[in-house]
């Protein structure tokens, strides 16, 4: 069972966090996409990995921050690593995610020990990256306004564009229809408190991460779905030759979401590093 607290960091700020608790022989810090809220992926609860994860500011429980960037990631794992005691730790993300898990294995390398990606972004401005090359118009279409600033991010909720396709597959939907369902309880809650965290998410995308993912020297598994239209494979390529030492294992069969489909035997190499 999953434990949810609230962790107060001080000047009014406070970080809501998902812990499940059981003694472990691997601790696994979850790093949610976007727009979600926090909860670990109950798919791939089993014993041996004990899951730990909070709400990014704004999301579900946690105080908004306006203007955090993706480095940020590295002071909240720090504060609810300290909280719970924890000296070292494994990092996921998916999608939106994998940045912010990226982050926290450049800035904390004493304490990760292994990091797992699945659909990451490549930062912006990634040299020789076509960044929006395979894209979704629907997918792009929030990350072009964040080009343009806070402001026309915002407007860009007030109106958004009326192409809806945002670069699902039908395994993207084959996979909503397994136990990855689970996707949608993380997402729902997101989108019922409106746009705002979202909209801070792809400003902090599009803005310097505050780390340069070569940093990272733990070592990196990026999982990547080739049908991926709303984060293209590509952005993992660029990731897998930035990092010294990253593995790439592309699914030719696999979308955005799908792609968790491949997370359980990713599982297998996270928990033997």
């Amino acid at each position: 069972m999953t434990k949810e607290f609230d962790l107060d960091l001080g000047g009014g700020q406070t970080l809501h966090v998902y812990d499940t608790g059981q003694a472990a022989p691997l601790t696994a810090f979850w790093h949610h996409g976007t727009p979600n809220i926090g909860a670990p992926p109950v798919p791939l609860f089993g014993d041996g990995i004990r899951w730990v994860s909070y709400d990014r500011p704004g999301y579900g429980g946690s105080t908004r921050v306006p203007g955090r960037d993706v480095a940020s990631a590295a002071a909240y794992t720090t504060a609810v690593a300290r909280a719970l005691g924890l000296d070292r730790f494994a990092v996921v993300g998916h999608s939106g995610g994998s940045p912010h898990a990226l982050a926290v294995a450049a800035l904390l390398p004493e304490r990760v020990s292994a990091v797992l990606t699945g659909s990451s972004l490549a930062p912006w401005g990634a040299a020789g990256l076509d960044w929006f090359g395979g894209m979704a118009p629907g997918a792009a279409a929030s990350l072009h306004a964040a080009l343009a600033g806070p402001a026309a991010r915002a407007a860009y909720d007030d109106n958004p564009p009326g192409d809806p396709d945002i670069g699902f597959v039908d395994a993207d939907n084959d996979a909503l229809e397994t136990d990855w369902a689970w996707v949608l309880d993380v997402v729902r809650p997101a989108l019922a408190q409106g746009p705002v965290a979202a909209g801070d998410d792809d400003l902090a995308y599009v803005a310097p991460w505050g780390f340069d993912p070569a940093e990272v020297t733990a070592p990196v598994l990026l999982l990547a779905g080739q049908l991926d239209r709303m984060v293209p494979p590509a952005h993992s390529a660029w990731l897998a030759e930035r990092i010294p030492g990253a593995t790439l294992q592309t699914s030719a069969v696999d979308g955005h979401v799908s792609i968790l489909r491949r997370f359980p035997e990713a599982m297998a190499w996270l928990t033997s590093r």
